[in-house]
């Protein structure tokens, strides 16, 4: 598909996905019921991954978790030379993909230090589990918790501010301890690598950069590494375990014509 028409695809889901969020929030059965009728007209959740897949293409900006492999070799926690080896001495760091879309990408291709584990709402491919990450079962040992967790383009999918603070603190719950960490191979402490549009910071009247990085302060994230391309902005958090009370509640801190409402609420 071009990329306006998957462009096209992206932005009606998630107009649709935020109305139909909305209309169950306020008890309209009926206008929800028309709503999911208007998503699958628009091809449902498959193709809007598909569309999001098309995306990932070279020529569409190419694929997030180069990134976070750059990022990582920066830490000295992967090592370029490690590309494609499938065996190693040390115990692989775990690794969970929320929201993937393909086996192939370049985060999957150090097998011998990173063992992925994908999980995705509608799996396109074998190796990705079809799981909603917010009714994953809570970790009760240390084998359910992971050393990296990646969140690329998958809270913007949530259609209301609630669910994706909900989801920001249901991932401090799948992260080993940073006390841990310098037995399994890494002194960095655990890593959030994190996606989003950038107009979600750059274009919101409720969120910026500021107000983000003190929602994910209070959730025990400092950030290491970022980079904003003309399309996405890029985190990499390290997670010291210190989570506080602090809630962060909807407030405008800007407004003009032609800005979205894009939001992350803290309860």
């Amino acid at each position: 598909m071009t990329s306006e028409r998957s462009r096209t695809i992206i932005r009606t889901h998630h107009r649709l996905q935020k109305e139909h969020a909305q209309a169950l929030k306020q008890g309209d059965a009926k206008r929800a019921a028309e709503l999911t009728v208007a998503i699958e007209k628009n091809g449902g959740i498959k193709l809007y991954q598909a569309a999001s897949k098309q995306g990932q293409a070279k020529d569409r900006g190419g694929d997030s978790s180069k990134v976070l492999v750059d990022w990582l070799q920066q830490l000295r926690i992967v090592d370029a030379q490690a590309r494609g080896q499938k065996t190693s001495a040390n115990t692989p760091l775990r690794c969970l993909e929320v929201g993937a879309l393909s086996t192939d990408n370049d985060i999957s291709k150090f097998p011998s230090v990173l063992q992925m584990t994908r999980i995705d709402l509608n799996s396109q491919e074998t190796g990705i589990e079809k799981q909603d990450f917010m009714v994953r079962p809570l970790p009760t040992t240390d084998e359910d918790r992971f050393d990296i967790i990646s969140l690329s383009l998958v809270l913007n999918y949530v259609p209301d501010a609630v669910g994706r603070g909900e989801m920001l603190k249901r991932i401090t719950k799948f992260l080993h301890p940073p006390s841990e960490q310098s037995g399994r191979g890494t002194t960095k402490g655990p890593l959030l690598f994190f996606v989003l549009p950038l107009p979600c910071l750059e274009n919101s009247r409720y969120l910026d950069e500021l107000l983000l990085l003190q929602i994910m302060s209070n959730l025990g994230f400092t950030k290491q590494y970022s980079k904003n391309t003309s399309k996405l902005c890029y985190y990499l958090f390290g997670w010291t375990g210190v989570v506080t009370a602090a809630k962060s509640g909807k407030k405008k801190i800007r407004d003009a014509p032609g800005m979205n409402n894009f939001c992350i609420v803290v309860e």
